[in-house]
């Protein structure tokens, strides 16, 4: 039996959109292709963490999941660096002025995804809790 990896290796292209605008010249770049395995002109690791399962869940229960890569600052020629299947984790990265990629997730991707979900267990609800009353606010005292 062999021990079920949090870590998955997946190959990429780059593809760039050329267009002008009132004279100016506008690049969008985006991911050609996607594809598990180390064979494209870049490769990186999706690491799965425990942290992140409900991201995760809520990524292959949306209408297209997506997989979302790490392309260096904002403004530049993309450099992939990381990819993660968390939006959670990919809005962090564009907070931090970061590019960010996105593409379809594979299938294959999306089976390996359910199969780590199956084996780790669904997140556990962050339910709100219910603030006693007057809690958090200092009482007033009868002289």
């Amino acid at each position: 039996m062999t021990a079920f990896s949090n870590h998955r290796t997946l190959s990429l292209a780059l593809g760039e959109q050329t267009t002008r605008i009132k004279g100016f010249i506008s690049r969008r770049y985006f991911i050609r292709e996607l594809t598990p395995g180390d064979a494209g002109p870049w490769t990186l690791t999706l690491q799965l963490t425990m942290t992140e399962r409900a991201a995760y869940r809520f990524n292959l229960t949306s209408a297209t999941p997506r997989l979302f890569v790490r392309c260096g600052d904002a403004g530049e020629s993309p450099h992939p660096s990381a990819i993660t299947a968390s939006q959670d984790v990919a809005a962090s990265w564009m907070d931090g002025e970061q590019q960010v990629l996105e593409a379809a997730m594979p299938l294959a991707v999306q089976a390996w995804l359910e199969a780590y979900l199956s084996r780790h267990g669904e997140a556990p609800e962050e339910g709100r809790k219910k603030k006693r009353k007057g809690a958090g606010r200092a009482r007033e005292m009868n002289p």
